[in-house]
């Protein structure tokens, strides 16, 4: 008896450990759902409390998941770029350490090539970004 108890422990708890980790990235993507809207829409007071509830809720970083959200395929300065969210970009670019901005995006193209490349260099998110770098 006291045999079999401890094979159902032996197997419940890694059990246990496995399920953690996929809840907590559950529940950062539902932290994390709606932030392309709030980029869009140029709101740097709710980009700001994201940012700041997703650090302090699973200390995460700006930089820790800028690469893995995507806003209809661009990242969130693109994004901001895009649709002249002048505000939540300039927000985003002054958040984001320099070593990553300068460093190229999943297309292979740093964020300064793909705005000269879009003909976008007289957007104030590019003149921030310049600024920054």
């Amino acid at each position: 008896m006291l045999k079999m108890k401890l094979c159902a422990l032996a197997v419940l708890v890694p059990m246990a450990f496995v399920s953690t980790p996929a809840k907590a990235s559950d529940d950062v993507t539902a932290a994390l759902s709606n932030i392309c809207k709030i980029v869009v829409a140029d709101d740097k007071s709710e980009l700001r409390k994201k940012i700041k509830v997703v650090q302090s809720n699973f200390r995460l970083k700006l930089k820790d998941y800028y690469e893995g959200v995507k806003c209809n395929g661009n990242s969130m300065i693109r994004a901001a770029v895009l649709n002249n969210a002048v505000e939540a970009g300039t927000l985003l670019v002054k958040k984001m350490p320099k070593k990553n901005l300068q460093q190229p995006e999943s297309d292979g193209k740093t964020l300064q090539a793909w705005i000269s490349e879009q003909g976008l260099s007289d957007n104030p998110i590019a003149a921030a970004l310049q600024d920054r770098i």
